[in-house]
């Protein structure tokens, strides 16, 4: 599985997403600007000593991130208006999972580029926006690796 992380702006965020995808076997990819320095206290003390057991990959930009995908690439958008939920999503390995900013999400541009595969995780409360960042990423992730019936578990 591949987790595609576009322009994340909290460093605690990313590194726990970066500890799970470790733990996860999962790739991770990280598509610029991001709102912190990759040598953060914060983003180093949230993955611990994880990052030299992770795969993972910065780009540039979205484009740079999008011309190395494989042509049969499949990607999944997570976002809070998505019209269906994940749980609806039939996952498959070496999916992308791609998630937005922490306070904007997903730019439109994105979303309007894969209107098929756009998702969202359910929420019970109107005054509640979403969740952490990192919390989503480990509950979709989690479910397509479910789907797989966790078959690299160790």
């Amino acid at each position: 599985m591949n987790v595609v992380l576009v322009e994340p702006e909290i460093p605690p965020n990313a590194g726990n997403v970066a500890r799970l995808c470790a733990a996860a076997r999962a790739t991770l990819h990280l598509v610029e600007p991001l709102g912190f320095k990759l040598d953060d206290a914060q983003l180093k003390r949230a993955g611990l000593d994880y990052w030299r057991h992770l795969a993972w990959h910065r780009w540039p930009n979205w484009t740079a991130f999008q011309q190395q995908l494989p042509a049969d690439a499949r990607l999944w958008l997570i976002e809070s208006k998505g019209p269906r939920s994940y749980a609806e999503a039939h996952f498959a390995p070496g999916d992308y999972l791609v998630f937005g900013r922490e306070t904007t999400g997903l730019p439109a541009e994105i979303i309007a580029q894969y209107p098929d595969s756009w998702l969202r995780i359910p929420m019970f409360h109107d005054q509640v926006r979403s969740l952490n960042l990192s919390n989503c990423v480990a509950l979709v992730l989690y479910e397509a690796l479910r789907q797989q019936g966790f078959t690299s578990e160790i």
